[in-house]
C-alpha cells in the first residue's frame, strides 16, 4: 500500500509514542487520589506533545467548482479563530481502531495478517444484544447492528485500565482489550475481546444507532455517538465519558439546519483540538474537544442548486482539508481551518459511501462511488479525484438499477466504502456493488487504480452493503473478506477474484467489520456480534 513517507514514519514510531503516552498517564496518576472522571481531564491531547506532522498545511483557496455551493458559516466560539493547532494524525498511534475505517484517510488499513492461504472461518464467540421490535413511525429495528455499524477496538493502557477498574467503570475481570459497538436496539455495547463477555454495562442512548461510533484517539475517554432513527424525541448526537459511563453532551435537532432530518450516521473524526461531525441535516459541525467536554465552534450549512443535502458518509481528512459526500451526489473539499469549500465535484446520485484517500507518488487522491437512486435505472459511478483540486482522474460506470418491491425501494450501486489493494493487489481498488439486475444480486468489483478499468466483477450470493477488509500473508498475498445482506461471509483471493470459501454465519451483514490480527469482529442484524478467525 502506498503511503506518504511522513505517515510511514509516524507508524514506525508507534511503539515509541505509545510508551511515551503510557509514561504520561502513569505520571498523571501517581500520588493522586482523583476520581476516574477527574483523571480523564489530565489526559486530554492538549497536554501531549505532537508525535509527527503528516504534511504541511494546505492553502486557503477556492476553485471555480466551489462557487456552485451556497454556504453560510456560523461561528459561535469567539475564543479561537478555528485554526487547527496540529496536523498530527492522532489515530496513527492510538492503540486500536477508534473510528470508521481506521483513521482520517479512511483506508481500512487495520493491519490484518495471516499465515498461508486462509480457507475457513472459525467463530470464536457470539455476543447477543437486546432486541426491540416495537413499531414506530419509522419502522421497527430489533437489535444487532445496521449500516455502517463497524465495531471499534481499543487496548487500554494499564494506567487507565486500573483507574477504570478501581472506579467500577469496567468489570474487575476485564482483560483490557475492548470491543465497542452501537446497536439498533438503541444502546452502546462493550465486549471483552478476549472472552466475548460484557466488559461493562451497556449504555442506552435513546434511539437506534446505525452508523459507526467514534472513540477520541487521545484516550481522554470521550465516546462520540450519533442516533440514526428518531424512534422518539429528543433525537440527535451525543458524547459519553467512558470513565464514568455517563452522557456529558447532547446536541438535539438543529432549528437552524436547512434540512429537517437530524440523524448522524457519519463517524466523527478528530483533527488537532477539533472534532468534525457531518450531519444528515445539511450541516457540518466543528467542535472543540476536551476530556468530558464538547463546545460548538463553527457550523457550515450549504446548499447546491437550492437544496440542502444530508451527509451519511464519514469525512476523510488530509492535512487541513476535509472531504465529504452527500445524498445529492456532491463531493466537497473543505478547508477545515476556515470551513470554507475549496472545490466541489458531483456524481449526480446519492453517495453514502465514505471517500477513501490514497497517497500515490506523494499526491492525495480520492476514491468513492455513488448509488443508483435518483436515476432509477442506469449505472453506479465510481470515481478517482485529485484531492487537492477535485479534478477527475477517471470515472467508471457499473451497470445496475434501483428495485421497487411493493411500497419499498432498494437502491443499487455503492453503499460499500472502497478498499485499497495491498501486497500483490496494490494496483487495484475494491468495493461491493448492489446490482439488482437479477433479483437482489450484487458483486465485488475490482478496478485498476491507474485507469479505472474493471478488472473483474465477482458475483456474490446476495447484494452487499458491508465494506470489504483485507488480510496479507507472509508472501505479501492479499485476501479479501466481505459479507453480504443474507449473512454470508466470503474469503476472496484479491489478485484474481476467485472465491476461496463462503459461509452463512449471520442473518444480514449490513455492517462493516473491524480487523484485529488474523480475526475480525462484525455485527449482524437481529442480535448478534461475532468474533471470527481466519484459518
Amino acid at each position: 500500500m502506498q503511503n506518504h513517507s511522513c505517515i510511514q514514519i509516524g507508524m514506525s514510531l508507534k511503539k515509541i509514542s505509545y510508551i511515551l503516552l503510557l509514561t504520561i498517564f502513569h505520571a498523571c496518576s501517581s500520588g493522586s487520589s482523583k476520581s476516574a472522571d477527574t483523571h480523564s481531564a489530565d489526559t486530554d491531547s492538549t497536554a501531549l506533545p505532537p508525535v509527527v506532522e503528516t504534511i504541511a498545511e494546505l492553502p486557503d483557496t477556492m476553485y471555480e467548482s466551489a462557487k456552485k455551493v451556497k454556504f453560510n458559516i456560523e461561528r459561535t466560539d469567539t475564543t479561537s479563530d478555528g485554526h487547527i493547532s496540529s496536523l498530527t494524525d492522532l489515530y496513527a498511534t492510538a492503540p486500536g481502531t477508534f473510528t470508521f475505517r481506521q483513521g482520517p484517510l479512511r483506508q481500512a488499513d487495520f493491519g490484518g495478517r495471516i499465515t498461508g492461504r486462509p480457507s475457513e472461518f472459525i467463530v470464536d464467540w457470539t455476543f447477543h444484544t437486546q432486541e426491540d421490535y416495537t413499531e414506530t413511525s419509522v419502522g421497527s429495528w430489533g437489535g444487532g447492528t445496521g449500516w455502517t455499524g463497524q465495531p471499534l477496538y481499543v487496548e487500554w493502557p494499564d494506567s487507565i485500565l486500573g483507574a477504570m477498574k478501581k472506579s467500577g467503570a469496567v468489570n474487575r475481570d476485564f482483560s483490557g482489550k475492548e470491543i465497542m459497538v452501537g446497536s439498533l436496539f438503541g444502546s452502546v455495547y462493550f465486549i471483552d475481546y478476549t472472552t466475548g463477555q460484557a466488559s461493562r454495562q451497556a449504555i442506552p442512548v435513546g434511539n437506534p444507532i446505525k452508523g459507526t461510533i467514534s472513540l477520541d484517539p487521545t484516550l481522554n475517554g470521550n465516546l462520540y455517538v450519533g442516533q440514526g432513527v428518531p424512534g422518539k424525541r429528543p433525537f440527535g448526537a451525543l458524547a459519553i465519558n467512558l470513565f464514568t459511563n455517563k452522557q456529558f453532551h447532547f446536541f438535539p435537532e438543529d432549528p437552524k439546519a436547512q434540512r429537517r432530518w437530524g440523524a448522524y450516521d457519519s463517524s466523527p473524526i478528530r483533527v488537532g483540538q477539533f472534532l468534525f461531525r457531518p450531519g444528515e441535516n445539511g450541516t457540518i459541525y466543528k467542535l472543540v474537544a476536551a476530556a468530558g467536554k464538547l463546545t460548538m465552534h463553527t457550523a457550515l450549512r450549504y446548499t447546491v442548486n437550492g437544496a440542502a443535502p444530508g451527509i451519511e458518509a464519514s469525512m476523510a481528512v488530509y492535512a487541513n482539508y476535509g472531504f465529504t459526500a452527500d445524498n445529492h451526489g456532491n463531493i466537497l473539499g473543505i478547508n477545515l481551518n476556515t470551513m470554507r469549500p475549496v472545490w466541489m465535484y458531483t456524481l449526480k446520485d446519492d453517495i453514502d459511501a465514505t471517500p477513501v484517500l490514497a497517497i500515490e507518488n506523494g499526491k492525495p487522491y480520492l476514491y468513492v462511488g455513488c448509488e443508483i437512486d435518483i436515476q432509477d435505472v442506469g449505472s453506479a459511478k465510481f470515481v478517482k479525484l485529485n484531492a487537492l483540486d477535485g479534478k477527475e482522474i477517471w470515472k467508471t460506470d457499473i451497470e445496475g438499477r434501483r428495485m421497487n418491491i411493493g411500497k419499498k425501494h432498494f437502491d443499487g450501486g455503492f453503499y460499500s466504502t472502497a478498499l485499497l489493494g495491498r501486497g500483490n493487489a496494490e494496483h487495484l481498488v475494491f468495493a461491493n456493488c448492489v446490482k439488482n439486475t437479477s433479483g437482489q444480486n450484487g458483486a465485488l468489483v475490482a478496478l485498476d487504480r491507474k485507469t479505472g478499468e474493471t478488472v473483474y466483477q465477482i458475483p456474490l450470493k446476495y447484494y452487499a452493503w458491508s465494506s470489504p477488509v483485507s488480510f496479507i500473508n507472509e508472501k505479501n498475498e492479499m485476501f479479501i473478506v466481505t459479507g453480504d445482506c443474507s449473512g454470508n461471509l466470503y474469503i476472496i483471493n484479491a489478485s484474481d477474484g476467485k472465491i476461496i470459501t463462503s459461509k452463512r454465519i449471520g442473518s444480514n451483514f449490513e455492517s462493516s467489520p473491524v480487523v484485529i490480527g488474523n480475526s475480525l469482529v462484525i455485527g449482524s442484524r437481529g442480535n448478534s456480534i461475532f468474533k471470527i478467525t481466519l484459518k
